[in-house]
């Protein structure tokens, strides 16, 4: 049984007739650039993650890109980040000449452990940038106190967390700006790259509005270099079509997490894995299902079986950010962060979108133990 590690075109075929529409009055209104489309999925968009504004933008790089100009975030400037995330996290904050803070994970949910945070405060720390990684939000109660404490911006990297919750409040609110991705394989996705940040000051916000334009405000009067960061209306017009099913895409995937839970323990070698799990006071969107592993032998053994046996699966990430070639020369690169290096050593990302079938599923869990041996 061929298994895909996503499957957009099933979720493409129940909104197929919406989307032909929506982008059919893009093409005929040829008004590509902003305008009502882009007004109109931001206010939604805004409302979905119970903040006073959202902002539309290319991508979810540059959504953090942006939150860190629009704080100043520059030459001498550190900012705390995990060391165990996709690039960007970091990679923005190196464009900007600024200087890049590692801080370990915490394996219970692989997001920033707050308790490393505080000694790697300095004089020069501007921000600290939790990561919701793999659909599950840091624990902000702590970041924020830390944040308050120190007087320092708070941005939620939230690319795979839209529509995950701390405590009642959802992804996006939770500090300072918000940033987030839609890619396509997020479970808000888009037709190419687009992506979006949230505020709830309406200074911070009409910095936004004017940084994703180059600084300009009016036409061809530029107070601030920015950068050309505007989402495309088509892309805001699908978004703004799909944002109505995402709670019951996610909710699918929350069932199929629960499905997965069932089928392990019902096998002989389910102590042998690590399930994600729901910590307190979070709502997990689950953009990735992510299994973790005794160690590195076992886990590729069973990445190879699976890919042999024609089921999809990917390891998200194998290098911490420290290891990376390009980050040879940041101070806290040459650190030992042991939590981050067993995540990238030992975990698989395995089917959870939510047209996934029982028997699926059933297929994947049998054929991980056959992989085990």
């Amino acid at each position: 049984m061929s298994i895909p590690l996503l499957d957009l075109k099933q979720q493409y075929a129940t909104i197929r007739d919406e989307v032909l529409r929506v982008t059919n009055e893009v093409y005929e209104s040829q008004y590509f650039i902003l305008g009502p489309r882009v007004d109109a999925f931001e206010r939604d968009f805004a409302a979905y993650c119970q903040s006073k504004y959202a902002v539309g933008l290319s991508s979810g790089t540059d959504a953090l890109l942006i939150a860190l100009m629009v704080l100043g975030v520059g030459p001498g400037d550190e900012v705390i980040v995990p060391a165990y995330s996709f690039f960007a996290t970091a990679g923005v904050v190196d464009r900007l000449g600024a200087t890049p803070v590692f801080v370990d994970i915490d394996l219970a949910d692989y997001n920033i452990d707050p308790k490393q945070i505080e000694s790697r405060i300095t004089s020069c720390t501007k921000a600290i940038m939790p990561v919701h990684l793999y659909g599950q939000c840091a624990a902000m109660d702590e970041i924020n106190r830390i944040a308050t404490k120190h007087n320092l911006a708070v941005v939620e990297d939230a690319a795979q967390a839209v529509g995950a919750e701390y405590d009642g409040r959802r992804a996006g609110v939770l500090g300072t700006i918000g940033a987030f991705s839609f890619f396509p394989s997020k479970n808000l996705g888009a037709f190419g790259d687009a992506g979006a940040v949230t505020c709830e000051d309406h200074e911070t916000y009409e910095k936004l509005i004017d940084f994703r334009v180059h600084g300009m405000r009016p036409k061809y009067y530029h107070r601030y270099v920015g950068g050309n960061f505007r989402i495309d209306a088509l892309q805001a017009a699908i978004l703004h079509i799909k944002l109505p099913h995402l709670d019951a895409w996610s909710e699918g995937r929350r069932r199929n997490a629960a499905i997965y839970a069932e089928l392990f323990a019902e096998t002989n070698f389910g102590d042998r894995i690590v399930l994600p799990r729901e910590l307190p006071k979070r709502r997990h969107i689950y953009n990735q299902y992510i299994v973790r592993f005794a160690d590195n032998a076992a886990r590729d053994r069973v990445l190879n079986h699976l890919k042999s046996a024609g089921i999809g699966c990917e390891v998200y990430y194998p290098l911490t950010l420290p290891q990376q070639e390009c980050f040879t020369d940041v101070p806290s690169a040459s650190e030992h962060f042991p939590h981050s290096d067993a995540a990238a050593a030992t975990t698989l990302a395995i089917p959870i979108f939510p047209e996934l079938t029982k028997d699926q599923m059933a297929e994947v869990v049998r054929e991980i133990g056959n992989g085990l041996g």
